[in-house]
């Protein structure tokens, strides 16, 4: 329920004769039957009889056996038996239905029936289980998409009179990261709606705060297990496990067959609200002061608590002695009572912590984040909150902090009830940590968000020369290899780079043979990690050695980012020149002179 409620119809002879009166009205409408399927009441079973366990376990109900408003139908039907819309806009007001609203519920009722025609779901059973919930989205206050505003919370499912259902989605739903709320105009827990949300507004957010998706949501969790509606017994069922109290199915069935005899639409809120309601609590009325309970469609019932009776005196009006004086002389003087505090307004009083739209948390190690931590405070009624403190606080090792260089900022809510916390600067290591917010004393509200620092990264990599690199068999190689990795066309410090040797230009295959590194233990390796460009993005790698195989060998550096470069190492062996042999004497003999061809004619003689 959106609201806190009472879980009892009505108490006393009151009860009774308001009762019987309402059916004594819907049968002389000659209405469709509102009766319970057999089974459905008195049974001892809660599972099949819906018996009350708001105090316990929900036992798998939509709502988690939230409150919900009791109040029942006018005892005034709507006019046109068995018609369910075009009634005049004069009719009465409990039967007028906020546009937006009425149309989510007919919308949702053409689903299920292209998707589940065998359930036969009627959209006034939406309309009933919308009115108990939430008075029809708080009479229809909901914006151009459809969605609540303010939003449609619950009170904390904590045990204090209600189930106890522990926080299921870390406050995503309903702000709340210690206990569940029933959420939205159809009031599903959160973990019901994580298993049962649609996007019925095509806006591609499954959202429980829209009626179009609530609806839908709510058509297709009462159609589960095959039912067909058109069942008593089905339909009860269906009811239940909404929620699993016969006084729940009573009053939903009261407004289902009051919706059959016809219903009109009205603008968007102006609805007719329920009665106030009150809270549950564990402790039991003293029976000397009971609490009656406000007549149904208003919140104007008699007062709560009866004016006090005088007390005795001796006649003549003159008050009893005071038994603790001697003699009885004297006026009584009572003890003054210390003064009771004032309690806080329910718009002033801290109610939620809540995501304000903070998008993921990701940046490169050493760089800004671009998104900041943000959450919105809202009051016990369900509106923004302003002035309260919230602390951010960063958990991890990777060094990130606050811009400032804290680990913990405070900051106060604006009047839109949101804080955003100060620029996150990534740390220098790479992996993941959190950013706590916290706000509220006494039963503080938490807000926990994941984080990423990834690796620097670089886009392009390659050699700083071009210079061959050549080695003998068994020897190393003369010259250092050196690379530049750039990232955006700067230079990329910090960038995280592995060698490997490869027999494709791919990488895809390892070589085991040909050049190679050394460990710290002076033993051959072929893939070398953790080396690191410097301040200028520039990598020397170590000194490379060849073995006694000849050939053309590839090296590949990879950076984090994909980037990569692959350098040929050529292994042969030195070329061998063969020296001249010197002519006797010592000396070297001269080439003997070029004889001419025998076949040329003699040159021409100079005259």
């Amino acid at each position: 329920m959106a609201a806190h409620m009472r879980r009892r119809l009505r108490k006393g002879a009151t009860t009774t004769a308001i009762a019987a009166a309402a059916v004594a009205a819907l049968a002389a409408s000659q209405a469709p039957a509102a009766t319970l399927a057999d089974g459905s009441a008195g049974s001892s079973d809660p599972n099949a009889a819906g018996e009350d366990t708001a105090s316990g376990e929900t036992d798998g109900a939509a709502t988690g056996n939230s409150p919900y408003y009791t109040d029942l139908p006018p005892l005034v039907t709507p006019d046109r038996p068995g018609s369910s819309s075009g009634l005049p806009a004069a009719g009465s007001a409990e039967a007028g239905i906020p546009a937006s609203v009425l149309a989510a519920y007919k919308q949702a009722e053409r689903t299920v029936a292209t998707t589940d025609p065998s359930c036969r779901l009627p959209w006034q059973l939406l309309a009933a289980i919308g009115k108990v919930e939430s008075g029809q989205a708080r009479g229809g206050r909901v914006d151009a998409n459809g969605t609540a505003s303010p939003r449609i919370l619950g009170p904390a499912l904590n045990g204090q009179g209600f189930a106890l259902i522990k926080d299921t989605d870390g406050g995503a739903y309903d702000g709340d990261a210690v206990h569940d709320r029933a959420v939205g105009p159809m009031q599903f827990i959160p973990s019901t709606w994580a298993s049962w949300g649609q996007d019925a507004n095509g806006d591609g957010r499954k959202d429980p705060n829209n009626i179009y998706d609530a609806a839908l949501a709510a058509g297709r969790y009462l159609c589960a297990n095959d039912r067909d509606l058109t069942l008593a017994a089905d339909l009860d069922q269906a009811v239940l496990s909404y929620n699993r109290s016969t006084e729940y199915l009573r009053t939903v069935r009261s407004w289902y067959s009051y919706y059959q005899r016809g219903t009109h639409e009205i603008p968007d809120g102006t609805g007719t609200l329920p009665s106030t309601p009150s809270t549950p609590t564990p402790s039991t009325p003293t029976p000397s002061t009971p609490t009656p309970s406000p007549r149904p469609g208003n919140g104007s019932g008699p007062s709560a608590t009866p004016s006090p009776s005088p007390s005795p005196s001796k006649p003549g009006g003159k008050p009893s002695p005071d038994p603790t004086k001697p003699g009885g002389g004297g006026s009584t003087s009572p003890t003054p009572k210390p003064p009771t505090p004032k309690p806080t307004p329910p718009s002033e009083t801290f109610g939620s912590l809540e995501n304000a739209g903070t998008g993921p948390l990701r940046a490169t190690a050493g760089q800004a984040f671009d998104e900041r931590v943000s959450v919105r405070a809202r009051n016990a009624l369900g509106a923004p909150l302003a002035k309260v403190p919230v602390t951010f606080t960063v958990t991890g090792g990777t060094g990130t902090l606050f811009a400032g260089g804290k680990k913990t900022v405070m900051v106060r809510t604006g009047a839109d009830g949101t804080a955003t916390a100060p620029e996150l600067q990534a740390g220098e290591k790479a992996g993941e940590f959190t950013v706590t917010a916290v706000a509220g004393t006494g039963r503080p509200r938490t807000l926990t968000y994941a984080a990423t620092v990834t690796a620097r990264q670089a886009d392009a990599i390659a050699r700083t020369d071009e210079k061959a690199l050549v080695a003998a068999p068994g020897e190393k190689f003369a010259d250092a290899v050196t690379v530049e990795a750039t990232y955006k066309d700067a230079a990329a410090a910090g960038v995280a780079v592995t060698a490997t040797m490869v027999k494709d230009r791919l990488g895809v295959i390892d070589n085991d043979e040909g050049p190679y590194f050394k460990d710290a233990d002076d033993k051959p390796v072929r893939t070398l990690t953790g080396l690191t460009t410097d301040d200028e993005g520039q990598l020397r790698l170590p000194e490379i050695f060849a073995d006694d195989n000849e050939g053309t060998y590839l090296l590949r550096l990879t950076t984090e980012g994909g980037a990569s470069v692959v350098i040929e190492l050529t292994v042969k062996a030195a070329e061998e020149t063969t020296p001249e042999e010197p002519a006797p004497g010592g000396t070297t003999a001269p080439e003997p002179a070029e004889t001419p061809d025998a076949t040329e004619p003699p040159a021409a003689t100079k005259p």
